[in-house]
């Protein structure tokens, strides 16, 4: 694991420049250690997300979109979880965001061992890797040091939509610093979770307002689907993104699987699996190639996007309030 960790600074570095070369000091594998005592910040952090998970699997699902939802906007600097009128929390594509009370019950947990020292940002990072291990997935090293933000406006939200080309979705990663590869990689994070109908109802009935379903999605599962997301329906229910019923709650490869058989739920799913810019990293990951250390290597990528570290931002009393500690 330390050697996989020190080959990922020469990958991030390369990627992210920006806070690996002079300015703020860059993120460290084990940042808080020896500045909580003896208390191990990422066990206790681990112990909660445990808890948590053991009541409720889909968390890991939850928690990755958060860390996503959060980085892709500001940085990973918290901003996700304040509070507030016009916070990115109110934008619409965050109001099925989720595991906000996760997150506040591990800042908790590190503040009775740690008062003062453990961002929010950081809670986020660490909370999703263990939920991604926890669910199969590989336990990657996580690099802290972040801080946490102090501007959270709805208007910042410029997510990716679930209908956007490949190739527009090559150009909104690489302005973070991630490259097509580590696209590919990042949205197989759909290999756990689900997706309202109203997110893809249009592939089944009115593809690109043809009056008719999108050729490109197997039949089969288009008669599941009508069965889930009847037409004109009030009720906006939800379909599994992976829809092989035995790993739909694990982190693995299938979403890859699934959608090279044309069984992909979001239109750019099934996009991954069908143009020439990404076919061929999809093809080779649902072939079996070494999919959780590349998630993991996308993943540790993505949690260095924009970050705040040194004296730049706050760290946090609570989550969802910029009110900070003297330091």
């Amino acid at each position: 694991m330390e050697k996989f960790a020190l080959a990922l600074v020469v990958v991030v570095c390369a990627a992210l420049s920006g806070w690996c070369e002079g300015g703020a000091p860059p993120l460290q594998v084990g940042f808080y250690n020896g500045k909580c005592g003896s208390s191990d910040v990422e066990a206790v952090v681990g112990g909660v997300i445990a808890s948590f998970y053991a009541k409720d699997p889909t968390i890991t699902a939850a928690l990755l979109r958060m860390q996503f939802h959060d980085c892709f906007v500001n940085g990973c600097d918290a901003s996700l979880l304040l509070d507030g009128p016009n916070t990115e929390k109110t934008a619409v594509p965050n109001l099925s965001v989720r595991g906000y009370e996760i997150i506040a019950a591990a800042k908790a947990a590190v503040e009775a061992i740690c008062p003062g020292f453990v961002s929010c940002a950081d809670i986020i990072i660490m909370a999703t890797r263990d939920a991604v291990s926890l669910g199969g997935g590989g336990r990657y090293t996580v690099w802290t040091g972040r801080r946490d933000g102090t501007v959270s406006l709805a208007k910042n939200v410029n997510l990716p939509a679930p209908s956007i080309s490949v190739s527009d979705s090559i150009k909104a990663f690489g302005k973070k610093g991630l490259n097509p590869t580590d696209m590919v990689y990042l949205l197989g994070g759909h290999t756990v979770g689900v997706a309202h109908c109203s997110l893809f109802q249009d592939r089944l009935y009115n593809f690109q307002n043809t009056g008719k379903p999108d050729p490109n999605m197997d039949p089969t599962l288009r008669a599941t689907l009508i069965a889930t997301c009847p037409q004109n329906s009030s009720v906006d229910n939800t379909a599994n993104l992976d829809q092989n019923s035995t790993s739909s709650l694990t982190v693995d490869n299938s979403y890859y699987q699934q959608i090279v058989s044309n069984r992909g739920i979001l239109q750019i799913d099934q996009e991954l699996a069908l143009d020439p810019l990404s076919k061929p990293t999809v093809t080779a990951i649902a072939k079996g190639s070494d999919f959780s250390t590349r998630f993991s290597e996308a993943m540790i990528k993505l949690g260095a996007v924009q970050v705040l570290t040194g004296k730049k931002g706050e760290i946090r009393r609570f989550c969802n309030t910029t009110k900070a500690f003297s330091n």
